[in-house]
């Protein structure tokens, strides 16, 4: 029996393996990649090889949640539609406008040979896991080809092409009615997008180490924890973005990273002067005409009656491709396209373990929509700005679409990291970038707005930005755990400002005004309020839903007039305006609770029921308070809640995604956090296992090294295994 048995099992074997001719190749290169779970279901991925590991880690996050790993390459070559139907086809042609299979292959034909074989090892652990789970069912990816590795080269959550308008892209090559609709959809003073990054020198540490904070904002589950090495020198930890083999914000053994998104300058639209001769269109370009280039897209969605095809001519010019009209002028986008050096950056920086060997990948020049703080055992630590800030004639106005047909506006190569507002180990002994500008970077020791042209960048000193000046400012003891209690700090520099304007409102309106009687408890609760949230405060909610009425009644007003809402919120409303947006706000949260005073925590709540990419919530089952609140009114600890339809609650859906602290001694010492927990699997109890734990701030102990592993290990297996 035991004879019949084993040759069954080898026949099964070689049926399988028959079925896939990869087969027997990836059970080769999985025996060379062994993954750890810890205790709290992280991947540690070692592998012979880079290439190993890169099969071994995009394994691992397949296991973990292959849904997001698919989406985002569905999402990142235009298939969106093929999922989710109709709805999805302008966001697909959005994508096919920058990104063609063809072009992508030819790309990856001429990468690099090291490249070449991280794209084939990456799609080959995907395949893998489809191979050893056929239970799971793609929605549209069922192979994964080595060239598509090109299609998401950087990690951000809004990259450069999410900046071109789907209702202009839609008015102008589809149904405008349905464009209308999507540009009615009503205002949220939505959660500021961009993340806390803070480098701590030496000199103002307590054991004279460089310390990191990295504080990524994004949608809750976007990027999986894990680290991956191999003995070919990689050894990265930190937050990898779904289905990508890099550590996108992270550490190795030596130095650390972190992004923040960018105010810079780097996409522009140019207005397009165009003529037409017979059947051909041109347009104007100095005392010539050139032909305008018309060809088709397809876009393939899933129909009530199954697959059907939308095909679309669209336009280009040498500036790029057509994406809406405005005052008689077709408008092009420009925007960085280097797939290959893209993904080279991305990779080999995970790798540099020295300012030198960091600068040099900065060298070139394709994380164009971040900002990014770094930090290494040498003590060193940096601010890079943007890295692909276009050299433009300062004489246009470059927010506004610029004269295409002008060759003046051409653009005169890329900035230099020397030419932008960069920092490297500033006097203050601290920097940080919050998505405001770098001209408080450093404290006092920052880099001049007036040194540089208006496009490098756009942002504002944000409420963040304020905030982390005050915690950063006049310390020389700071250690990991200063260091975590410092990005979590629970004061809300936005209502310090926005506050006091309420209060002198009230003060100023005559008693006989109605509204005024009918604000007076609430007020008499915001004035001696010390502008510090927690799970207990009922001015943190009071404040909260006042501010977001506030915002949303006067945002068009301040854009019209090129002012911070925060400025116009305080200056510019009427006490009328101030008091009877704190009358609505006590009405909504009484109509919801029965009371408007209302504890923050009872209100401001994390939960986790599903994988589903866009979370559903239900007042009725459990969620956890949180204390910490929206990066809107300056909480470093970001919060995004908001409303949701059919709640009374407020629900988190972004912000604090993932935070570490990183001590660089002689030996790496980190803490961090992930929202919820590391699988996207329900039944699995790594689903929401850290979700007390960050809802507080309390941050684990990584475990980088091997040794840290013993007694924290929860199983060991290769790929397959």
């Amino acid at each position: 029996m035991k004879k019949l048995a084993l040759v069954l099992v080898c026949c099964l074997a070689c049926a399988r393996a028959s079925a896939n001719p990869d087969a027997a190749r990836w059970d080769a290169q999985a025996a060379n990649v062994t993954i750890v779970r810890d205790d709290w279901g992280i991947p540690h991925v070692r592998g012979k090889s880079d290439a190993d590991a890169v099969f071994g880690m995009v394994y691992a996050q397949a296991e973990d949640d292959f849904k997001r790993v698919e989406t985002n390459y569905i999402n990142a070559m235009g298939r969106l539609s093929e999922a989710e139907g109709e709805s999805a086809i302008y966001r697909d042609l959005r994508m096919k406008l920058f990104i063609n299979p063809d072009t992508l292959k030819a790309e990856y034909a001429a990468s690099p040979e090291w490249l070449q074989t991280l794209m084939v090892a990456w799609a080959d652990g995907l395949n893998f896991y489809m191979y050893k789970h056929p239970s799971v069912k793609p929605r549209v990816i069922t192979h994964f080809e080595p060239w598509m590795a090109l299609s998401f080269t950087e990690g951000s959550i809004g990259g450069d092409i999410e900046k071109v308008s789907l209702s202009g892209l839609q008015t102008f090559y589809g149904d405008s009615a349905a464009s209308r609709a999507l540009a009615l959809e009503p205002f949220r003073f939505a959660e500021p997008t961009g993340s806390n990054g803070m480098a701590i020198a030496p000199s103002n540490s307590a054991d004279h180490h460089a310390l990191l904070l990295i504080n990524p904002h994004t949608s809750f589950y976007f990027r999986a924890e894990l680290q991956m090495t191999s003995d070919e020198g990689l050894n990265a930890y930190g937050a990898s973005t779904w289905g990508q083999f890099f550590v996108y914000q992270g550490f190795n053994s030596r130095a650390g990273w972190m992004h923040t998104t960018s105010g810079a300058d780097v996409v522009d639209e140019y207005a397009e002067t165009i003529v037409k001769k017979g059947d051909s269109l041109f347009y104007k370009y100095g005392a010539d005409l050139k032909p305008v280039t018309a060809y088709s897209v397809s876009v393939p969605y899933r129909g009530s009656n199954g697959f059907e095809t939308k095909t679309f001519t669209v336009y280009r010019t040498m500036h790029g491709p057509i994406v809406r009209a405005a005052d008689g002028k077709w408008i092009s986008v420009r925007l960085m396209q280097q797939h290959i050096k893209a993904l080279t950056q991305s990779y080999t920086r995970t790798k540099a373990t020295s300012y030198k060997a960091f600068r040099e990948t900065m060298e070139l020049h394709t994380n164009s929509s971040n900002n990014t703080i770094f930090a290494d055992a040498d003590g060193d630590i940096a601010y890079f700005h943007a890295n692909r800030v276009p050299i433009r004639d300062t004489h246009f106005d470059w927010r506004k679409p610029v004269d295409g047909s002008n060759p003046a506006t051409d653009y005169k190569g890329v900035t230099s990291i020397d030419s932008s507002p960069m920092l490297l180990n500033p006097k203050s002994g601290w920097l940080y970038n919050s998505n405001n500008w770098p001209y408080s970077a450093a404290g006092p020791y920052s880099p001049r707005k007036s040194d540089y042209p208006a496009y490098m960048d756009q942002g504002i000193e944000s409420p963040r930005g304020i905030h982390a000046i005050r915690v950063l400012s006049n310390r020389k003891d700071f250690t990991l755990q200063s260091l975590i209690d410092a990005a979590y700090d629970n004061y809300l520099p936005a209502f310090a400002d926005l506050i006091p304007t309420l209060i002198d409102a009230y003060d100023r309106t005559p008693a006989s005004d109605s509204v005024k009687a009918k604000v007076a408890d609430q007020i008499a609760m915001l004035r001696p309020w010390d502008y510090r949230f927690s799970v207990s405060s009922a001015p943190t909610t009071l404040a909260s839903y006042w501010g977001d009425e506030l915002g949303r009644r006067v945002h068009a007003d301040a854009d019209g007039e090129d002012m911070s809402i925060y400025e116009y919120m305080a200056k510019k409303t009427s006490a009328h305006e101030k008091l009877d947006a704190l009358a609505v706000a006590s009405d909504s949260l009484l109509k919801n609770f029965g009371t408007w005073k209302m504890p923050w925590g009872d209100v401001n709540r994390f939960q986790r029921l599903t994988d589903d990419i866009v979370h559903p919530f239900d007042d009725a089952k459990p969620s956890i308070p949180v204390g910490f609140a929206s990066a809107r009114w300056g909480s470093l600890a970001s919060f995004g809640p908001w409303e949701k339809e059919r709640t009374k609650k407020m629900y988190g859906t972004g912000g604090n995604s993932f935070v570490a602290v990183i001590d660089f001694g002689d030996s790496v010492h980190a803490r961090a956090i992930t929202a919820g927990g590391e699988s996207g699997d329900t039944a699995s109890k790594h689903f929401d296992d850290q979700a007390l734990r960050y809802s507080k701030g309390d941050l684990r102990e990584v475990y980088f090294y091997p040794s840290q592993l013993v007694g924290h290990t929860e199983r060991t297996y290769h790929p397959g295994g």
